[in-house]
């Protein structure tokens, strides 16, 4: 089965996309009402576009400040090296650190931008020292602490 390109997707799956987005836990009756389809080709459309990839997948949204997460820094790394083994093993390892969030490779004065979530600014202090500095081929960091979240998704 091929998949459909983003502009092949007509207007009953992209509402279904935004649907979802807003609510992963909606029912597929309740889905196929909102959109205005019956519920049998809603659920067959729905089961396309998670098996083509345009959707990847339902989760809880958590709230990190119930959890008292409420510090989250942005670290710019350095690496010492960009070769593509290089950048492979990091990759690897930053996906093992919990705390981080997030993680882009960007094009810049540095070469990624990390998210790291924790209680506080000696918990990340911490998680800075031990976890991100020791990761393969990191030269160095720099952070900046977020002050307020205006919107995250």
């Amino acid at each position: 089965m091929e998949t459909p390109k983003t502009d092949e997707l007509d207007s009953f799956d992209l509402k279904i996309i935004e649907a979802v987005s807003d609510n992963g836990r909606i029912s597929v009756t309740d889905l196929a009402t909102k959109i205005g389809l019956s519920k049998t080709p809603c659920n067959a459309r729905l089961k396309r576009l998670v098996d083509h990839g345009y959707i990847l997948g339902f989760r809880a949204v958590i709230n990190p400040q119930k959890l008292g997460l409420d510090h989250v820094a942005f670290a710019e790394v350095k690496l010492s090296d960009t070769r593509e083994k290089a950048l492979t093993e990091f990759n690897q390892a930053v996906r093992r650190i919990k705390e981080v969030e997030e993680c882009h490779m960007i094009a810049g004065r540095f070469d990624y931008l990390l998210k790291v979530r924790t209680q506080n600014i000696r918990r990340y202090r911490e998680v800075l020292g031990e976890k991100i500095s020791s990761l393969p081929h990191v030269a160095s960091t720099s952070t900046s602490v977020a002050m307020q979240s205006v919107k995250e998704s």
